[in-house]
């Protein structure tokens, strides 16, 4: 899994995190667990939606850690707008709740993960790295849940996509089913984007949210 940049005199520079959280001792628990991790860097620590979205745009970071409940607004508003002026960052959403609209909003901003609050800290840098790589961090359960994204015609995807699709939403890294399948990974990676493309949507989750509602798999 392909997860960190080679910069001068062969240095690999880490995977850049911004942590956003009202709570700061939640905010210092995660700063202190991603410190133990080596190809880790958090960059920033932000308590508002307001500050989440000054630092991400200063700092650039790979990785926001965005959490759902904000003193001036919601974690969804945030990570749309930070998606909005930083594209290629990934936003995980951090949160207490189990709220079945959390879940669907986070998939509609664009947000490649969803985690609770109560998972082990282990978990975080887990999710981290998958998401920098382009990979998703949401459970199967809150998966099922999420909303079906924009109508989109399953026809016009190949048979080769339509399987690989059925292994996106099964839950299966790129790199995972290119050893599955015995393709490269970026033969796979080039497959993943033309089936967002043909769905209309814009995240690996809206189009496995898809492959669900619409019978390509099994819930």
């Amino acid at each position: 899994m392909e997860l960190e940049a080679t910069v001068g005199r062969g240095v690999r520079s880490p995977i850049t995190v911004l942590i956003v959280d009202d709570h700061s001792m939640v905010a210092e628990s995660f700063r202190r667990a991603l410190a133990l991790e080596d190809d880790l860097e958090v960059v920033d620590v932000a308590h508002s939606a307001a500050g989440a979205c000054a630092a991400a745009i200063a700092g650039r970071p790979d990785v926001v850690l965005m959490d759902y409940a904000l003193p001036d607004g919601d974690g969804v508003t945030a990570a749309a707008a930070i998606l909005r002026e930083l594209p290629a960052t990934k936003v995980i959403l951090v949160t207490g709740s189990d709220a079945n609209d959390a879940v669907r909003g986070a998939i509609e901003a664009g947000c490649v993960g969803y985690l609770q609050k109560t998972m082990a800290l282990a978990q975080l840098a887990i999710a981290i790295r998958a998401a920098a790589a382009g990979e998703t961090a949401i459970s199967p359960e809150h998966l099922a849940r999420a909303v079906k994204p924009s109508p989109a015609d399953a026809a016009q995807l190949t048979a080769r996509e339509r399987e690989i699709l059925g292994l996106v939403a099964s839950g299966l890294s790129n790199r995972a089913i290119a050893e599955q399948l015995v393709l490269s990974h970026n033969t796979v990676r080039s497959h993943v984007q033309s089936i967002l493309a043909k769905l209309g949507v814009h995240s690996k989750l809206q189009a496995a949210t898809y492959a669900r509602d619409n019978g390509l798999v099994s819930r």
